[in-house]
């Protein structure tokens, strides 16, 4: 590996860690194609294990020894910066030590992630970077053979959505799914019952729905506060629902799909 010491938060090397906290920002350095970055050790061991390749790796002195251990490769540079450095870069305090400018590998055909898939998450234009990792997480949990992600979903590459996921992005197969005139007669062509979980007046209850669920299932959970757009409810085979006490009439995305989950994989 080669380890070279920066002193200076102006320095033209760190660029790709600069400005994290701005989304804005963050899509000029991480176009689809370009960069994501992933954060602690734990993290880039399993992106490595997923075969992406680093570009550079930035750590305070006393995580140089995990980087070292991580990131062998002499043309992979290691950028080593005091603490007050790192954090002026960046604009937040980097408590887990060590990050990594990552290639983003080409997103792969919806057919090949969802080929014998049993269980698909669909997620509908979840804009919360959050939600989107928390989302995988649950899939990753809970036996989801695939995640697919709408065109104006959150990227599940963005550094805040990897760090929810704890790296299960890196575990879970996914990709991006086109329009819903496009994506519905994929999905059906590849053999997949759409489940959309929402609230109807004809929905199904979950655990009814999961006693006898079609042998192959893409769930559809919609975005924060909206729900499943109309296109998607249209494109569903069955809606399905949740049921609740308390007056309380839905759940958080993410705790949905861990409850959807459960009932359809156990």
């Amino acid at each position: 590996m080669t380890v070279v010491a920066i002193p200076d938060a102006a320095d033209q090397r760190l660029s790709d860690y600069r400005d994290l906290t701005d989304v804005a920002l963050r899509r000029v350095q991480e176009p689809l194609g370009g960069l994501y970055i992933a954060e602690s050790a734990k993290v880039l061991g399993r992106a490595l294990a997923a075969g992406h390749r680093p570009r550079s790796v930035l750590v305070q002195e006393k995580w140089l020894a995990d980087a070292q251990r991580l990131v062998p490769d002499p043309g992979v540079p290691i950028y080593v910066v005091p603490e007050q450095v790192a954090a002026a870069v960046t604009g937040y305090a980097v408590h887990r030590g060590l990050l990594a400018a990552m290639h983003r590998p080409p997103l792969r055909p919806v057919a090949d992630v969802v080929a014998g898939a049993r269980t698909v998450v669909v997620l509908e234009d979840i804009v919360d970077h959050t939600n989107v990792g928390a989302a995988f997480r649950s899939a990753a949990a809970l036996g989801a053979d695939a995640v697919l992600v709408t065109p104006r979903c959150a990227d599940p590459l963005y550094r805040r959505s990897v760090r929810v996921s704890m790296g299960t992005v890196f575990q879970v197969p996914w990709t991006r799914l086109g329009e819903w005139h496009e994506a519905a007669p994929l999905l059906h062509d590849a053999g997949l019952h759409l489940a959309a979980l929402a609230l109807s007046d004809d929905a199904v209850a979950l655990d009814a729905f999961a006693a006898t669920r079609p042998d192959r299932v893409a769930l559809l959970l919609g975005a924060e506060g909206d729900g499943l757009s109309r296109r998607a409810l249209a494109a569903a085979d069955t809606i399905v629902t949740i049921p609740m006490a308390g007056g309380v009439d839905s759940l958080n995305v993410a705790a949905a799909s861990a409850v959807a989950l459960w009932a359809l994989t156990r």
